[in-house]
This record gives C-alpha cells, sequence and structure tokens, in this order.
C-alpha cells in the first residue's frame, strides 16, 4: 500500500467516523503546508494523495470541529497510520527477515518489523480495529495486535513473498487475499501425509543406493532440494485433475535422474543400466523422446522421457521432461514452444485457435544461471507476446545457494536469484526447502494464479547441496563452512518423519521401516539388472531413412490452381484500404500470369504457401518484421490507411485448408529460435519457419543450432523440420548484415542432419519450400537451412517462368541457360553458389557477343546434402575440361569452399585443375568501405570470367 501506483482509496477506507475526520483534517493541513505536519504524515500523504470524494462524504453530514478532537487526537492517528505502514511494511518487506533458508541464519536488521520502530506498543495496537490492519484475517484474530502477529506469521515464517512489484491491482489484491485469508495452504490428510514421506524416502533412497552403488559416478543428485519431486507430483495432479492434457517439463542436469524416475517413472531398471553402460535386454536406454531413438545417444542426465497418466475422472494426459545438454537455461523457449503447439488447433484457415488450458509448461532454473544466462530474461519476455503466450508458465528456481563453486556474491548483482522475475511483474514465492508442507501451499498458490490469471509464477525453493557439483568433486576445499553446516543438517525426508511422529501421526520406527522397504526394492532392480545386462554395443550409425536422403516428391502445382489463388490473395474486402503505393505494387501480381509474365521472389513465396496451405498443412512464420519483410518484399499483412486496421489474405483465401500464423518477433535470437524448434518438434505436421532479420543475426542462436537443431535427432532421435531463413548476399553494406555465415551451418553438417541450401531462381525457392512441407511428417525429415537473397529480391534474373512453376521441381545443382551446350569446347566450369552467380550471369548477358564455348557456369543450390552424384555426372559430360574453379563472394576460410573443395576434389576428372577465386582469408566477413567493396567483387567476377591464355 506504499508504492505510488497502488489504489489510493485503500489506506483512507481504513479510517472511520472521528478517526476519519481527523484524517481528513490533517491532509487539509499538509496540502496547504506540507511543513505543519509531521515527516512520517507527509510521507504517507505524498503517497496516499487526496482522500477520494466517497471517503470525503462520509464526513460531510457530521461537523468534526473541536468535538472530534476529543474523540481522537492527531497523536492517534499518527499511530494508527504507524499501525498501517507496519502492516504494509510485513508484506512488503517480510521476506527480508524470513526463516526461508534451512542452514543460513537470515541476517537482515529486524528492526525493520519492531513495535518500538513505529513508535508503537502491544496495549495500543490491541485498539486498532483487525480490518484497518488485515481485513482477510481469519476469525480467531480479534484486535490490531492479533492482526500483526498473524502478518508477521504469514509473511515471515518458512515462505515469504513478493508481490509488490506486481503492477496490476486485482492480481496484487488477488494474492494477499489468498495469503492472509489462508486459502492457498493445504489441508493434508493423514494419508496425503504419508504419501508425501513416502515420496520423500523414495527420493533420498535413490540417491543413497545410487551414491553407494555407482561410486563416483557423475548424477549431479537432488539431495538438498528434495521436495522439488513431491512439488512435481502435486504439480501435474493438479492441472490435469483441472483439465490439461500436456504438462511440459525443462530443467537442467541438477536432480534429473530423480525427476526422470519418479515424476516420468522411467524405470529404476533403465537408469541402472545407463550407469552399468550395459542396456538391459528389454529396455534400450538411449531415452530418446518425441520420435525415434537416436544413434549417437546422450548422457544419462541429459536424457527427456514422456510419460502417460490418468487421473480419477479425467482425460489421458502426457507429462514430459525435454532433451537437454549442458547448456542449463536454453532449453526453456523449447518448452515454451512445445506448449504454444500443444495448446493450438491448426486444421483451419485463419490464426490457430488456442486454448491455454491444454497444456502448462514448467520450467525448473539453477539459482547461478536464472540470474546469469540471458536466455532466461529472453524467455520470460516471450511470456505476454501474442505470438508466444502459453498462459502462464510454473518457474522453479532450484536454489541451492551456489554455482559449481561459485558463491552467490560472485555469481549475481541481486538480493535474490529470482529478481530479474520482477521485471516481467512475476508473483514470487520464496520457501524454505525443507518445510515440505509450505512447499505443497506454494505449488497449489502458484496452480491457482495461473488458473485464474493465465501468468507465469515463481518458486524460489531455496534448499542447499549435500555433495558436491558432481560426486567426484570435494565440496569442502571451497566452502569449508557452509558443508560443515550441511554435514550436521538432518535430510528433509529425516526432519518430516520427525514431526509426523511427534504430531502422532506415525509410529517412531515408521520412517526407518519405509526407508528400508525402498532400499530393498532398488537392490532388487539392480541385482535383475545385473543378471540380464547385455553386454552388445549399440550401433551408432544413422537408420537407413536418414541415410538415403529425401524422397522425391512432387512439388509442381497445376498453372490454373497457381493464378486462381494469386487471383483470390488479390481480392481483399470492400471496406479495407491499403496503402496506396503497395496496392498498385501488390495488384501487379495479376500480370504475372500473363503469357509473357515471370514469377519474382515475395510472389514465389507467397504461392508456396498458399499451395502449402491448400494442401492442408499449417504454416508458422516469425522473424523480426517477418510480416512486412526486412526488405519490403513480403507484405503478407496489409495495413489498412485510413483504420490500420489489418488485412492477411492467407488466411482468408478460399483455398486454404489450414491455419496460417505469421508474427513479428521481440528483438531476440536464441530465445525465438529456440521457441520455433521446440513448436515444431512438438507440431511435427506444421510447417515452422524463422527467418532473421540479417543472416549474420543466427550469431545470436548458436547455442540452439549447435545442441539442438542440427544435433538433436543424432542424440535423442528428437525430428524437426524447422526451416531457418538467412538473408545473405555482398552488397558493399559492410562486415556485418553480408554474410549469414553459412560456413558454420556446413560444419555442423554431417549423417544428412540437415539441407543448406542458396537457391539462385524463386522457383527453386518455390520448389524447395514445398518439398520441405511435403516431407514434415515422414521419417527423412530434417531443418532446411536457406540462405536468402537482399538485393536481388525484386531482380527480374531470379524471376520464374511459369513452366518452372508447373513442371519443373527443386534441382541441387543448377546450370546457367545458354552455356555448355558445346561439350567440346568446354576447357572451364565455374561452380558457384548465391548472389555471385547473378553477378556472373549479368557479365556473361551483358558480353552476350563474346565467345563463351570455353565456358559453363553451375550453381550448386544445395550445399549440402552435397549434391556429388549431380556434379560427376556434369563434369563426365565435359572431355575437354581443363579446370574446375569455385567462385564466391565471402572470403576464402569463410562460405562454402572450406566444406566443398575436398568434395569437389574427390570427383574431379584426372588431370583437371581444381582452384579457387574469391576474397582471400579474412576475419571479417566483408569490407567497410562500398568502394573498396565494389572494386572487389569486380575482380572477383572479372577473373572467374577471364579465359587463360
Amino acid at each position: 500500500m506504499s508504492s505510488k501506483g497502488h489504489k489510493a482509496e485503500e489506506p483512507w477506507q481504513g479510517f472511520h467516523g472521528p478517526n476519519l475526520g481527523v484524517a481528513i483534517e490533517l491532509y487539509e493541513e499538509y496540502s496547504k503546508n506540507p511543513e505543519a505536519v509531521e515527516e512520517e504524515l507527509r510521507e504517507l500523504f505524498e503517497i496516499w494523495g487526496p482522500p477520494p470524494s466517497d471517503v470525503q462524504s462520509q464526513t460531510q453530514s457530521q461537523p468534526i470541529a473541536d468535538s472530534v478532537a476529543s474523540v481522537a487526537s492527531p497523536d492517534m492517528v499518527r499511530k494508527t497510520v504507524n499501525a498501517v505502514k507496519l502492516a504494509d511494511m510485513i508484506r512488503r518487506k517480510g521476506h527480508l527477515v524470513s526463516d526461508i533458508n534451512p542452514i543460513l541464519k537470515n541476517e537482515q536488521p529486524s528492526h525493520l518489523l519492531e513495535l518500538e520502530h513505529y513508535d508503537l506498543t502491544e496495549d495500543f495496537l490491541k485498539t486498532v480495529p483487525v480490518d484497518m490492519i488485515c481485513p482477510n484475517a481469519p476469525a480467531h484474530v480479534k484486535n490490531g495486535l492479533d492482526a500483526i502477529n498473524y502478518l508477521k506469521e504469514c509473511y515471515t515464517k518458512t515462505t515469504a513473498f513478493e508481490f509488490n512489484h506486481v503492477q496490476d491491482l486485482e492480481e496484487r489484491d488477488w494474492l494477499i487475499k489468498m495469503v492472509e485469508s489462508g486459502m492457498y495452504l493445504p489441508n493434508l490428510t493423514k494419508q496425503q501425509r504419508l504419501n508425501l514421506l513416502k515420496r520423500l524416502t523414495q527420493v533420498e533412497g535413490f540417491e543413497k543406493f545410487v551414491h553407494r552403488t555407482f561410486v563416483g559416478q557423475k548424477r549431479f543428485s537432488i539431495e538438498g532440494l528434495d521436495m522439488l519431486v513431491p512439488m512435481l507430483d502435486e504439480a501435474v495432479r493438479e492441472v490435469v485433475h483441472e483439465g490439461t492434457q500436456h504438462v511440459l517439463i525443462g530443467m537442467a542436469h541438477r536432480g534429473r535422474l530423480n525427476v526422470l524416475a519418479h515424476t516420468l517413472n522411467k524405470p529404476y531398471k533403465m537408469i541402472f543400466s545407463e550407469f552399468l553402460h550395459a542396456p538391459s535386454k528389454d529396455s534400450d536406454p538411449s531415452g530418446g523422446s518425441k520420435g525415434i531413438n537416436g544413434w549417437t545417444g546422450d548422457v544419462k542426465y541429459h536424457l527427456g522421457a514422456d510419460r502417460q497418466i490418468r487421473e480419477e475422472n479425467t482425460a489421458e494426459a502426457t507429462v514430459s521432461l525435454a532433451n537437454n545438454p549442458s547448456h542449463l537455461e536454453f532449453v526453456s523457449p523449447i518448452v515454451e514452444g512445445y506448449a504454444r503447439a500443444a495448446q493450438e488447433v491448426r486444421t483451419s484457415k485463419g490464426f490457430p485457435e488456442q486454448s491455454v488450458s491444454k497444456a502448462y509448461s514448467i520450467l525448473i532454473h539453477g539459482d547461478a544461471a536464472f540470474p546469469g544466462q540471458g536466455i532466461v530474461t529472453e524467455t520470460l519476455n516471450l511470456s505476454r507476446l501474442k505470438g508466444y503466450q502459453t498462459g502462464g508458465s510454473l518457474h522453479i528456481i532450484a536454489n541451492n545457494n551456489i554455482g559449481f563453486t561459485t558463491e552467490t556474491y560472485d555469481s549475481r548483482s541481486t538480493t535474490y536469484a529470482s529478481d530479474p522475475a520482477k521485471g516481467f511483474e512475476i508473483p514470487i514465492i520464496h520457501v524454505n526447502a525443507d518445510d515440505p508442507e509450505a512447499c505443497f501451499a506454494a505449488i497449489h498458490l502458484a496452480v491457482q494464479y495461473r488458473k485464474r490469471f493465465k501468468k507465469d509464477f515463481l518458486i524460489d525453493l531455496i534448499g542447499y547441496r549435500r555433495f558436491g557439483h558432481n560426486e567426484m568433486d570435494e565440496p569442502a576445499v571451497t566452502q569449508p563452512g557452509t558443508y560443515g553446516i550441511i554435514r550436521k543438517r538432518p535430510t528433509v525426508r529425516k526432519i518430516y518423519a520427525d514431526q509426523l511422529t511427534a504430531k502422532s501421526i506415525v509410529e517412531d520406527a515408521y520412517g526407518d521401516q519405509l526407508d528400508k522397504e525402498v532400499q530393498d526394492h532398488l537392490q532388487a532392480q539392480y541385482d535383475d539388472v545385473i543378471a540380464n545386462k547385455s553386454n552388445k554395443i549399440k550401433e551408432m550409425t544413422p537408420p537407413d531413412v536418414v541415410v538415403n536422403g529425401l524422397p522425391r516428391v512432387k512439388t509442381s502445382v497445376p498453372f490454373e490452381t497457381l493464378k486462381e489463388i494469386n487471383d483470390q490473395l488479390l481480392e481483399w474486402p470492400e471496406t479495407f484500404s491499403a496503402n496506396t503505393k503497395l496496392e498498385k505494387i501488390l495488384k501487379r501480381r495479376l500480370q504475372s500470369f500473363d503469357e509473357n509474365g515471370k514469377i519474382d521472389w515475395a510472389l514465389a513465396e507467397t504461392l508456396a504457401f498458399a499451395t502449402i496451405l491448400h494442401d492442408g498443412t499449417p504454416i508458422r512464420l516469425t522473424g523480426q518484421d517477418s510480416e512486412r519483410g526486412t526488405f519490403a518484399h513480403r507484405h503478407l499483412v496489409l495495413h489498412d490507411r485510413e483504420n490500420d486496421q489489418v488485412h492477411t489474405p492467407l488466411q482468408t483465401f478460399d483455398k486454404a485448408n489450414a491455419s496460417f500464423a505469421v508474427y513479428n518477433s521481440p528483438l531476440s535470437e536464441q530465445a525465438v529460435v529456440g521457441f520455433e524448434y521446440g513448436y515444431n518438434v512438438q507440431a511435427p505436421e506444421t510447417l515452422v519457419l524463422w527467418e532473421a532479420q540479417f543472416g549474420d543475426f543466427a550469431n545470436g542462436a548458436q547455442v540452439m543450432f549447435d545442441q539442438w537443431i542440427s544435433a538433436g535427432r543424432a542424440k535423442w532421435g528428437q525430428k524437426s523440420g524447422l526451416v531457418v531463413l538467412l538473408p545473405h548476399g555482398y552488397e558493399g553494406q559492410g562486415p556485418e548484415h553480408s554474410s549469414g555465415r553459412v560456413e558454420r551451418f556446413l560444419v555442423l553438417a554431417a549423417e544428412n542432419n540437415w539441407t543448406i541450401a542458396n537457391c539462385t531462381s524463386a522457383a527453386q525457392y518455390f520448389h524447395i519450400l514445398r518439398r520441405q512441407a511435403k516431407i514434415l511428417e515422414k521419417d527423412a525429415v530434417r531443418p532446411l537451412i536457406i540462405m536468402t537473397p537482399k538485393s536481388l529480391l525484386r531482380n527480374q534474373v531470379v524471376a520464374s517462368t511459369h513452366e518452372t512453376f508447373t513442371e519443373g521441381e527443386f534441382l541441387s545443382v543448377f546450370e546457367q541457360e545458354g552455356l555448355g551446350s558445346n561439350a567440346a569446347n568446354v576447357e572451364r566450369i565455374v561452380m558457384c553458389s548465391g548472389k555471385i552467380a547473378i553477378d556472373l550471369a549479368d557479365r556473361v548477358q551483358k558480353n552476350a557477343d563474346d565467345n563463351w564455348d570455353w565456358l559453363h557456369i553451375a550453381r550448386v543450390e544445395e550445399l549440402y546434402p552435397f549434391p556429388k552424384k549431380q556434379i560427376r555426372e556434369l563434369f563426365a559430360r565435359y572431355t575437354n575440361l581443363k579446370e574446375i574453379v569455385w567462385v564466391q563472394e565471402e572470403p576464402k576460410n569463410m562460405g562454402a569452399w572450406p566444406f566443398i573443395e575436398s568434395r569437389i576434389r574427390e570427383i574431379t576428372p584426372v588431370g583437371t585443375a581444381v582452384s579457387y577465386i574469391g576474397r582471400t582469408h579474412r576475419s571479417s566477413p566483408a569490407e567497410g568501405d562500398p568502394v573498396a567493396h565494389k572494386k572487389e567483387q569486380e575482380r572477383i567476377v572479372t577473373e572467374s570470367l577471364t579465359r587463360k591464355q
């Protein structure tokens, strides 16, 4: 109540009768001369502002004057105000003095909440009405003193709250009411308490068994945060009971094996097999999820899993833990993409229909990583954007108060690990991980908040790490004091068992009995694995469906269909008034289907999208400025010049049979690429495209390309058909925004893991998009990386005739027309890819009268998989070939040359030279001076087209 922007009438509503009159009189004095009242009242009135009219009207029917002073003195009003300030301070700052850390005492100054600090006494507080201090207090709270003590119980024990940064008044009032009324607290039955103790025993027992059985093997144990597993259990139970069909979990490696074993029900046998490096005969340890198992595999604490569950009186639901390599928080946007895809229905035209109740994402963060990795805030920023929101995620910080060996004071500049969430107005609960029932209460409040407000919620689960970062570390080397405390600390299982014993819920020996039963069960599972283990080593080769490459599919479309679709896309509502200039440009597309018309790049893309939608395949396109296109070429979303309403023809044309979604993304690459990858994995029937504003912006998402998109299938069997569009080409714009860094994608290319293309005609682009759409749900699907043009977008040289759309297909090698017809005369074949091919073609055309019989030019449109067969056949046609030249714009250590040189040499006819023409080795992708660029580009083209004497 003491922050500006809070509902002004709340504090005024706390006064009644004469007290209200005195308060108003004091405010009137303050408004005339602030110095006339005490400093504390000045501060308070500055925050409160003037009393609302409905409050003032309560005093207008009776004179205040001298009679009031005899009832309520200014000192009484001041103390009453102080009582309200104390209550407000407990709500806002109680977390600073709370008991939320199980191993470290809170050293924050306690005077914040002392009565003396506010010039209050217990006797005075007894005279203050409860409603003024805590209107939501339960019945046993009888006066102001009770209310203050009750608020301390609410806000300063093993659960602490931070809601003051939540600006929405309805949300904040609801949160305060839930806490102060006690409505969020679980009323656990005896059986529920027994179940909780059993679960804690299983969690601890698993770690103890693995610790002594597999000595020194890494497992990144959960111990110190054991309550994480029961909390996940409870969250899953609650949301599935509410009708959620998909619960999608992302987490790093800390505690992951325990979550797999208990939340995901991964068999102990399978986990033990992974520790033994000897798969059992009846289980595959690769743990792949969302597809066939990978062939190279991954370490056990990176693997994901799926679990089918059915709660009583609910439909079947799926709980999934996402695969996650050692990049901690980078899985977060991927899981959000899973959730968004699971929430949407894409079978009809228009935007997909979204129901946020269908899927719930839970993201488990590390306390060092949450403030330390920028991907966290990028992901939080997606949470309320229309193209990315999922109706609220549950964030849990698995807070063990340390990084690898790094203390909190060296890893963050904030009081709490959770503080970055405040910037996104996310409610925060800090809870002591050694208070199991408080942890359950936190989960209940989080789930109810999401259900009501459809927004993110964060639980800071504060515990410790019983062992080192991994089980080969000795943590006392760097944290001797902390680990002296931890080694004397009983486990949460023991603490909770003792609590239940003290309450006579269980007998003294019950906890030990449970522990023995768990250990006996684990031992039996282990013995069974030993008895049935297989020493067979899994074959580390891709399956045939991957090795054999993409299937050949028909991508041509009849002329009549293309023309009809084009006409429909240009039929806008009569009430819609597009930008005048843009309308003229777009209406010219009608002429593209005239007898000698050609289809340019932008129209080819639009027609590809439209025909894909016509075939029943949904499309999702996102990127920075993708609605219009960075280079003002696309214009998929039109804006009414009169009222700024929008019209998206691809969502409304008659022949559409699936949804079309296009969004301008936030200025983020890492999170958005991760989100789109996750969306595509969860919705494999959808053509999902991400476009960089400029190709080099993909740099900002390198982890996603390295760890997931390029290798996810080999590691986890996780299929993806994501399309990545990277504007690429040297136009003299400097080092940045020239190169899409194709060399980085080629370095990662192996095992047919993705397709990398650099198309030079509108028809080629049309066919490769349609090919990708047709293979989406086939086992051979893989991501598609396309270097797209910038200056060529409006170049008529790349425009294509009707026949190439209606009869053609994508060609991995595209030969330049008008050259190479007389095979016996060809001495040089220039091979190239992308925009440089157009520069070469332009020079040849301008000098058409020259003798070009000695030359042929071939464009490698598909750089990977390298089209060895087609190029070998091309070389074989020219029996007098003397040299093969690779020409590129990029520096010699960049572009395709480092990848392609050995492959060309391997298939070059004996006696034929192989050479390179292009820029020399550079550390920077391009020149910064446009004059220097033009000169260098001229040299490359001239040298490539000059016959050796």
